[in-house]
């Protein structure tokens, strides 16, 4: 049997060629898992950036969408010495990035603080492809040990203009080694840098390692909002209202970067419980916009709109039918893993039933079936788990008319629009 990790690889490859082939005609083929004649959703893909960094071990990165920078840090007081070649960012023929951190200094590098102690690798995609909003993910495993810095983040393609924090900051996911079960997302802009971003940390349970295991680490960013989750799980959204009046600088394109620093003022320097050498080992990259991803209204039966009741983001809130208003209760994002966002939160069947009548909700995304649609061709959206239809109940069109899945008829009230 093909291993979990070589079958998520098939489908990232089987995911890059529906949304080139999306792009090009503005359809895809059907999805096994719908019913006969369901179609894969028909979004054509504004702008993708995907790497599964297959190639033979000891390669570089594919320099037409990455390039190493070098030099040391500093800003942070970190320790190491970016390098280029393959010494400490290299393919390991079995599908991954390994950037590696060692304690050496073969080459004589200067740091700031004298000798150079440590190398590791630092790569971006500045220059090479930046994206305004969409789903950015990184499936990764991180390493593990006191002084260890990690992190996946992006840097607003203006701060050779403007600088930072000026150009903004967006830290998808990083990590200090003495936390070694946690993770932190950040926004850093004017007036809220450095020690000042303003994030929130996700934490692993019962004691678990993020070194341990690969973890998918991603960002949602629409216009005015940005929600960070980890395998899923939605833990933070931040919007404009976040910053106490201070400037709003994420509505512009940013650039993708990849590092492991040794040592700074945040995770401190490596000490003798430090084993080196230590890897950050990138599984997958990727980034999906679409002509949804800033958010488009659903509209149904009596022109009215699919509507998260009161805009409420609690677990269980009602997904229901209303007066098409324009707000962000009614934005949707049709999102690459096949769940239909809004408020940071994704449409939920309720229980993850599959009976006819069993409604829909806003619920923290969470990547299980229940979170799963397929927008067809023919205007359904579909619920492969259930292989059941999002449906108005009782075809009613009054306000506040609750949404349900039931047995695709092909009647009116099934009948959605996107945007």
């Amino acid at each position: 049997m093909a291993s979990p990790r070589l079958l998520r690889r098939c489908l990232l490859a089987a995911l890059s060629a529906v949304l080139a082939a999306s792009a090009a005609v503005g359809t895809a083929e059907a999805d096994t898992a719908a019913p006969a004649g369901a179609q894969a959703p028909a979004v054509a893909a504004a702008a993708t950036f995907s790497d599964t960094f297959d190639g033979p071990a000891g390669a570089p990165v594919d320099g037409s969408k990455w390039q190493l920078e070098t030099g040391d840090n500093v800003n942070n007081h970190e320790r190491q010495y970016y390098t280029s070649g393959t010494k400490n960012a290299a393919l390991d023929g079995q599908g991954h990035l390994v950037i590696t951190a060692r304690r050496e200094n073969p080459a004589g590098y200067q740091c700031w603080y004298g000798s150079c102690q440590y190398t590791s690798a630092r790569l971006n995609t500045s220059g090479k492809f930046a994206a305004q909003y969409g789903h950015v993910e990184a499936r990764m495993k991180i390493p593990r040990g006191q002084g260890m810095w990690p992190a996946f983040w992006m840097l607003g393609t203006d701060i050779g203009q403007v600088g930072w924090p000026n150009s903004g900051e967006i830290d998808v996911m990083e990590n200090v080694g003495f936390e070694p079960s946690v993770v932190h997302g950040t926004i850093h802009g004017p007036g809220y840098s450095g020690s000042g971003g303003i994030g929130a940390a996700y934490s692993l349970p019962g004691g678990q390692a993020f070194a341990d295991a690969f973890h998918t680490f991603a960002v949602d960013w629409a216009p005015g909002s940005i929600t960070w989750s980890v395998d899923g799980n939605v833990y933070q959204r931040r919007t404009p209202a976040d910053l106490g009046g201070k400037t709003w600088v994420f509505d512009k394109p940013f650039f993708l970067i990849l590092n492991l620093a040794v040592g700074g003022y945040w995770p401190g320097d490596p000490d003798g419980s430090t084993a080196f050498p230590q890897q950050l080992v990138v599984d997958s990259v990727s980034v999906t916009t679409s002509d949804t991803a800033t958010g488009r209204p659903i509209r149904g039966l009596g022109g009215k709109c699919v509507d998260v009741a009161g805009a409420n983001t609690a677990n269980g809130t009602p997904v229901q039918l209303y007066d098409c208003n324009g707000t962000s209760a009614q934005q949707w994002t049709v999102a690459s893993d096949g769940t239909l966002r809004a408020l940071g939160k994704c449409l939920d069947v309720t229980g993850g039933g599959t009976g006819d009548g069993t409604k829909v909700q806003l619920y923290d995304c969470n990547g299980t079936g229940a979170q799963k649609w397929v927008v067809t061709a023919a205007q359904d959206i579909v619920n492969p788990q259930a292989n059941k239809c999002l449906d108005v109940t009782d075809g009613s069109t009054a306000n506040g008319t609750r949404l349900q899945i039931w047995s695709c008829t092909g009647a009116a009230n099934q009948k959605w629009t996107v945007g």
